[in-house]
Order: structure tokens, then C-alpha cells, then sequence
């Protein structure tokens, strides 16, 4: 995990490397730079070492023609590697950034589909001038660029790395539309600075001659595949894909732990750790991966270390309490957010503490457990497309029903939620502006009762599927996944984590696991009252019990309810008042004053108040803090 940057044409290594160091929060282990003879291009390497802690795996890495720079890990390289010597490659270190090379130079740009991994990065080719960009299936490492109208080119992990090269620092043209769609724009190019691009996931491209071309090397749609008709067998097959996966993420020369926050995900993945290195030791592992960090969130609602602490008893390993602290959050939230850079629905200080911690007690790496509930529905928002999915059956309705009611902690007004029933539902459903809405969910034999469409379930003239042939849930799930939630959410992991120098490593967004779950029913997915069945019971044997059926999901969220109505208080007071904040030409400044102060001095706020009003002034704070930052970064003689 590292930071990345490169211009073409070359600039001289002072400038560059002051543009670099705008990413050593990223890579503190040291830094590399590269021009060619010719100064057709400069690249630049953050390194945070992880894999070859020797000289030997600083970049940018030179292998033939072709020199990279690149930002991510590729678990499965010691079997490429292996594979790539019955082929006649040499190597002279211990890294996968050699062996991402070799990879590249065997089979062009057909290799990114024998990754396992998360990266993105750069290759250039000294013979043809081209340079080769490319990221992740999914988008866990973040690469943006800008291409300037006389055909200079720039890229980096950052968009602050990149205010250098750009002529002049503005807001985007669609910045307003981008505030009120905080979750909408990450998996576009659209950015919040105007002349910045953010390069697609499950993409390569090159640049040359001064124009750009990408092209889509992965789709899920195209990777699913037959599942064991019994939910037994289904169980079993998934079971052997999680330990697998996250046997691979393992593989480091550093010290690795998981960040826990004792719900359902992320104890399954440190509780398959414990069984993989239990039962399939290799030599890669990590010499020290069992140590868990836990954000405590005592007097709130939100603090789940009891659950966690459940875990770390079970499995024996250590754990470390992270007491999240406001004051210092306070204190810290501008740079916070200067290092995040981006637009936010929650505060980002209980993140940034855990993983700040972890490298505190010396760890560098941290296997978590996001994109879980993209895969099986753990957001009840989505319920109602399982409704869709189970027709008018009542009997399946009334059992998801129980599911929905299980979501919310009990006795926790903070999450309360409707009541909801079958008659509601149907209610629901049938509404002819909800019917609309939902069209495109809708099972075929459903819309026929209303309407002619043409048929929603189909595959097209390939054979290849399409979403629709997904089912309702499944559909909504590939959607979340792919174009809504997952991007902004690893988007902000990664800035979370990276801002302490710290890689995470995700076991849920192995391509193998995703292409499974996007392949089995809604019926695998919620099962007896219960979310995620399927997770459940793969990894019900190995966990703590009161973990593997607890029912309700709590997720980690900041107490941002309890800190804009006690330390936060003279901060957000101080905001609203502020003359610019007034004047703010992005917002309605009333229409946010008024929703923070409904939280401020309402003891009875929900958390969902909160988090809508921290939402709405996140913009000015945005600008106060970062926009005005990035407007000062000193600009390159290009």
C-alpha cells in the first residue's frame, strides 16, 4: 500500500518531489523517483512497506522496458510467481510488484484478470512512450488524473497531489449537484475539483500522444455462475472460498491485525483467520497477525466492545480498547478532513483513531470486514426488495418481516423504526407511485398484472446476464455494490486508514466471493429471521454463538448525536454563526442551521437526525477546511 504519482512530460525531482510528499501520510517508509533519459515522464513512489521490507521493493521498479509505480497488494503472487518461472522469468527480489511486472510483461493486459488483489497503478513502456493505468475490479484503490488541453498528463493516489499541476484550483461545475449526492458521484469520474478525473475500477487504459483510453476489463454479471441447489452444500462451498480468501490477505511481512467491532462481519473474518492459520499454516503468514482493535464508545448506544471483547475471549488473541475521543477528534478535524478530502455523511474521527492505534502498536495492515452487507443485505432498507423477490407468499413475508423488526437494537429509541406488518406492506407495494418506482424490480408475472411491459427478465443476445436476470434483491444488492454505497464507502476506508499508513485488506471483496454471492437466491440471503444466512452458518462453527445469531445490527457509526450536543456543541455553535457560513452559496446556511440546532438542544435526537445534519453542513465544512487547503498548495512551473 503506497502512494502514487506521475507526470508527462518530466519536471524537475525538486518540484515533483514536494507534489510527492503531499502522500507521505500514505507511504512513510520512504520514496522513489524516476525520469526517463529522454524526460518524456517523471514517477513517483510513497512506500509503506508491506511485502520485501528490503531496498529491493522500493519503487518505481524497473523490469525490462517497463518501469511501474503502483499502489495495492496482490495476495496470490507466490503462485504467479511460480507459474511465471515455468515460464522462464528471473527474479531477483521477494516482492509482488516484481511479480505484477513479469505478470504484465507475459500476458499484456489479459493479466489483470488473474489478479487477486486491490491496486492501482502505472506502467511505462520505454520502447512505445505509452503509459499504462489501471485499478482494481472494484475500485479499493483510488487513482485519479488530470489531462490538461495541450496534452500534459498527471495522476495520482490523491486529488491534493495533484492541485500542483492543475492551472488554477476550482470548484467542479457540478459541485452543488455532488453535496446533495454524497454517494451518487464516487463510482463516476466526476470530482470535486474542476480538471480532475477519477479513472474507473475494473479498467485499463493508456495514455499516449496526448489522449487517454480506457477500456472495462471486468464485469460481475459476466463471472456468476451455477450454485449448489442445497443451502447445505451452498454453505459449504462458501465456507471454503472465505477461509481461502482470507488466508491469501494474510500473506505479509509485517505484523497484521483486524479492526473489530464485534457485529457479524468483521468477527467472521478474524474468526476464519484463526481457523486458517490453525488448520492451513503457510510460510507467508504474517509472524504476527492476532491482535484486534476495537473502537469504545462507552455512555453510548454505539458501544459494542462487550460483543467484541466475546470474540477475543473465544479466539484467545489480544485486543486492544480504543476509547474514541471527541476533544482530541475536535482538535484534529480539520486535518482529518484535509486527509479524507472528500464529501461525508458522518465525521470520520472514530475510524481514523482505530486505525491510528493499530500503527501505534505497530501494525501496518488490518484484514476487515467491509462489503458484507453489499453482498447479503445488511441494510433493512432492502427488505421490501426480498418482499418482491417471495411475490405475495405470506408466509415468507410475515418471516421477513421478523427479520426487519430484528435489525434494531432493542430498547434503543436512537434506532427506532416504523412498525411494519403484511397489511403495511401490501399497502406499500401496490401504491401506484411506489409501484413505478419499482418497476424495474418487479417479477414479470407481477408487472403483467398491471401493465404490458416488455419482459424484465432476460438475457441478452451473448448469453451474457444482465442485471434484471438477478432477481429483485439481488439486482438492488449489485447496484449498492457496484454504482452506490461500496465505492464511497472503500473510497473512505481507504483515506480512513491510509491517513496513519495503515493497509486494509478486505476478504468480502475477494472477485471470487462476489461472483458467488451475486449467484445464490434471496432465499440463501435471509433465512429464518435471520440477514445473511448464508455468512451465518459458513462460519457459525467457528465463532461465538451470541455473535453468529445475534439478531439486530448495530454498524459503526460516530456518536455524532451525543458530541454536537456535548464537546462538538461550542464548535457547531460557533459554525452556524460564522458570516460566511451565511453567505455559503452551495447550501440553504438556514435550512442546515436549523437542522443542527434540532440536534444540538434535542436530548430525544436519533442518530439518523444527526447524521442528516452533519451531512448538510459537511459541504462549508468541506470548503473551510480542504478546498481552501488545496487552493494554498504551491503550483509546479510546468
Amino acid at each position: 500500500m503506497c502512494g502514487i504519482l506521475g507526470c508527462l512530460p518530466a519536471i524537475h525531482p525538486t518540484p515533483f518531489n514536494g507534489a510527492l510528499n503531499l502522500l507521505q501520510h500514505r507511504g512513510p517508509d520512504g520514496q522513489g523517483i524516476w525520469t526517463d533519459d529522454r524526460k518524456r515522464i517523471t514517477l513517483g513512489h510513497r512506500r509503506l512497506s508491506i511485502i520485501d521490507l528490503s531496498p529491493d521493493g522500493s519503487q518505481p521498479m524497473q523490469y525490462g522496458k517497463y518501469v511501474i509505480t503502483y499502489n495495492g497488494e496482490i495476495y496470490n503472487f507466490p503462485e504467479l510467481k511460480q507459474e511465471l518461472q515455468l515460464l522462464g522469468h528471473k527474479f531477483t527480489t521477494h516482492t509482488d510488484t516484481e511479480v505484477l511486472l513479469a505478470a504484465f510483461t507475459q500476458w499484456q493486459n489479459q493479466c489483470w484478470q488473474r489478479l487477486n488483489g486491490m491496486w492501482a497503478l502505472a506502467i511505462w513502456n520505454s520502447e512505445t512512450a505509452a503509459l499504462t493505468l489501471c485499478r482494481d475490479r472494484f475500485g479499493k484503490k483510488p487513482l485519479y488524473y488530470c489531462l490538461l488541453s495541450d496534452g500534459r498528463f498527471a495522476f495520482a493516489s490523491e486529488m491534493k497531489a495533484l492541485m500542483p499541476f492543475l492551472p488554477q484550483v476550482s470548484l467542479a461545475d457540478d459541485f452543488e449537484w455532488m453535496t446533495q449526492n454524497m454517494f451518487a458521484y464516487e463510482p463516476t469520474e466526476k470530482c470535486l475539483i474542476k480538471g480532475i478525473c477519477r479513472f474507473p475500477a475494473g479498467h485499463w487504459g493508456v495514455y499516449k500522444n496526448g489522449s487517454l483510453t480506457t477500456q472495462n476489463y471486468w464485469n460481475t454479471l459476466e463471472h456468476l455462475h451455477p450454485v449448489p441447489a442445497r443451502f447445505e452444500e451452498q454453505t459449504e462451498a462458501f465456507a471454503a472460498l472465505f477461509t481461502d480468501a482470507c488466508k491469501i490477505r494474510m500473506r505479509a511481512d509485517v505484523a497484521v491485525g483486524t479492526a473489530l467491532s464485534g457485529g457479524l462481519d468483521s468477527s467472521a473474518v478474524i474468526c476464519a483467520m484463526a481457523h486458517a492459520a490453525r488448520t492451513q499454516p503457510e510460510p507467508q503468514f504474517a509472524n504476527r497477525w492476532q491482535h484486534a482493535f476495537v473502537a469504545a464508545m462507552p455512555g453510548t448506544p454505539l458501544d459494542e466492545t462487550p460483543y467484541a471483547k466475546a470474540v477475543t475471549d473465544f479466539l484467545k488473541i489480544p485486543a486492544t480498547f480504543v476509547n474514541i475521543d471527541a476533544n482530541e477528534g475536535l482538535k484534529n478535524l480539520p486535518e482529518y478532513l484535509y486527509l479524507c478530502e472528500d464529501l461525508y455523511i458522518t465525521s470520520p474521527v472514530p475510524m481514523i483513531q482505530t486505525y491510528h492505534a493499530a500503527k501505534k502498536n505497530g501494525v501496518s495492515v488490518c484484514i476487515d470486514g467491509h462489503g458484507a452487507d453489499e453482498l447479503f443485505s445488511g441494510y433493512d432498507t432492502f427488505m421490501f426488495h426480498a418482499f418482491l423477490d417471495c411475490g405475495f407468499n405470506p408466509r415468507q413475508i410475515q418471516n421477513l418481516l421478523q427479520t426487519y423488526r430484528n435489525l434494531s437494537p432493542p430498547n434503543e429509541p436512537q434506532f427506532a423504526k416504523p412498525p411494519v406488518s403484511f397489511a403495511n406492506y401490501v399497502q406499500w407495494i401496490t401504491g401506484s407511485r411506489n409501484f413505478f418506482k419499482l418497476l424495474p424490480y418487479l417479477p414479470a408475472e407481477l408487472i403483467k398484472a398491471f401493465s404490458k411491459p416488455k419482459p424484465v427478465f432476460r438475457k441478452n443476445q451473448t448469453n451474457i446476464h444482465t442485471p434484471d436476470d438477478l432477481g429483485a434483491l439481488n439486482k438492488a444488492l449489485y447496484q449498492l455494490f457496484h454504482t452506490q454505497n461500496l465505492p464511497t464507502l472503500l473510497r473512505n476506508y481507504d483515506r480512513y486508514s491510509m491517513a496513519s499508513g495503515v493497509e486494509i485488506r478486505m476478504p468480502f471483496l475477494d472477485h471470487r466471493i462476489v461472483s458467488y454471492c451475486f449467484s445464490v437466491p434471496y432465499t440463501s440471503k435471509f433465512r429464518q429471521g435471520y440477514t445473511k444466512s448464508l455468512l451465518r452458518h459458513a462460519i457459525a462453527p467457528l465463532m461465538p454463538p451470541q455473535i453468529a445469531w445475534r439478531k439486530y445490527k448495530m454498524g459503526f457509526q460516530t456518536p455524532i448525536a451525543n458530541w454536537m450536543q456535548g464537546e462538538w456543541k461550542p464548535f457547531f455553535t460557533g459554525i452556524i454563526n460564522e458570516p460566511e457560513f451565511a453567505r455559503c452559496p452551495f447550501m440553504n446556511p438556514h435550512a442546515v442551521k436549523q437542522s443542527i440546532e434540532a440536534v444540538m438542544h434535542n436530548p430525544k435526537a436519533t442518530y439518523r437526525q444527526a447524521e442528516i445534519a452533519y451531512s448538510a453542513i459537511n459541504p462549508y465544512l468541506w470548503h473551510k477546511f480542504v478546498y481552501n487547503r488545496f487552493c494554498q498548495i504551491s503550483k509546479i512551473q510546468w
